[in-house]
């Protein structure tokens, strides 16, 4: 998913995207239209349509990241960061409604959720990714978090079989028992399981690459019908190539 930082550099020239942070109404709002063009209108999520935009009571509490191309000033990709601060204020992680995260909870003075990634289609290539990394890398080193949660989804298009057979296939990136989650909604994953080959999803496939933990079984999430795996990425994991890329 990630290409090559001279790749990634050409991409950003072409389209002139840049990554920066929501500081208005306006550009928050920005964020949500897209989340609903790429979550509801294309791929089906139960989202309530509020005027074409994306928003749950958690968006207050974000800090919002936006890629922009400064060609046509358009927000192409979007990532939600919850902060440790602002997670005691809104009463928990994201997370939390989807897993028993208790193992988790000595980390959380030092630990952001990261959350609604979405990207237009038109963009969707490595140099995109590679700047919405470089935003969140950025924030966490402004403000010296040491790990990094979030939800990678997987689709129940077909039921789940195919969440069943990638989880069995991603064990070898299973965290250590302290850090384990347990699903509220868990799916029967003996059941579902049929050996088949899988390709895992781009954004799970991002976190892997760079050092991440699956954090437990997966969630079904009926509002977006898909799968979640928590992912956790301590810093302290992180792959030294993409390190010296993200961390200047």
């Amino acid at each position: 998913m990630l290409s090559s930082v001279n790749a990634s550099q050409r991409i950003k020239e072409r389209h002139q995207l840049a990554f920066s942070f929501a500081r208005t109404p306006n550009e928050v709002m920005e964020a949500q239209r897209l989340r609903y063009k790429v979550f509801a209108e294309e791929m089906g999520a139960n989202i309530s349509n509020h005027d074409g935009l994306d928003i749950d009571g958690f968006d207050p509490y974000c800090d919002h990241l936006l890629i922009r191309d400064q060609s046509n000033n358009r927000v192409v990709g979007t990532y939600r960061i919850l902060s440790p601060v602002m997670a005691n204020i809104v009463g928990g992680y994201y997370a939390s409604g989807e897993f028993d995260i208790t193992r988790l909870a000595h980390l959380f003075d030092s630990t952001v959720e990261v959350g609604r990634a979405c990207v237009h289609a038109d963009y969707r290539n490595g140099g995109t990714i590679a700047l919405l990394w470089a935003g969140l890398a950025k924030y966490m080193q402004m403000h010296n978090y040491e790990y990094m949660i979030g939800c990678g989804s997987i689709s129940m298009a077909d039921g789940g079989h195919s969440a069943a057979n990638l989880y069995a296939q991603l064990q070898a990136h299973l965290s250590p028992p302290e850090y384990r989650v347990f699903p509220h909604c868990p799916l029967p994953l003996a059941a579902l399981k049929n050996d088949s080959a899988v390709t895992c999803p781009p954004l799970i496939k991002g976190y892997l690459r760079l050092g991440a933990y699956i954090c437990g079984e997966p969630a079904w999430d009926p509002d977006f019908n898909t799968a979640d795996m928590l992912i956790m990425l301590p810093l302290s994991r992180l792959n030294a190539r993409y390190a010296a890329h993200f961390f200047r």
